[in-house]
């Protein structure tokens, strides 16, 4: 997974990417393909915002969050980007090939 982190009227520290790469680590559990993850972190006062467009095989998923501090405004972020991603991945699941009551034996 490769991480982008910009600023936008912010001044991105070794401290606010560390921890945007700390957060974000945990969305690679989700899939073993790489991804690339492009974050913008912004000031509209007097809120912050964080921004996310994540890229995977063929596929881009978009979130924004804002909050009364950048790091509060990262875990909201992350927090909206692991429900899309798991919503994602429900999504490609084989139906036809998933549990059905007939194959198992245990209808009627």
């Amino acid at each position: 997974m490769r991480i982008e982190t910009h600023g936008q009227h912010v001044e991105v520290t070794a401290a606010l990417r560390d921890y945007v790469e700390t957060k974000l680590g945990r969305l690679q559990r989700h899939f073993d393909q790489p991804f690339d993850v492009r974050t913008q972190l912004s000031l509209d006062k007097p809120d912050h915002r964080a921004e996310a467009t994540v890229n995977f095989a063929g596929r881009t998923l978009h979130a924004d969050a804002a909050a009364i501090d950048m790091y509060a405004a990262i875990d909201l972020l992350t927090d909206k980007l692991d429900r899309l991603l798991m919503k994602h991945k429900e999504q490609q699941v084989d139906h036809h090939r998933g549990e059905s009551l007939a194959r198992s034996g245990e209808f009627g």
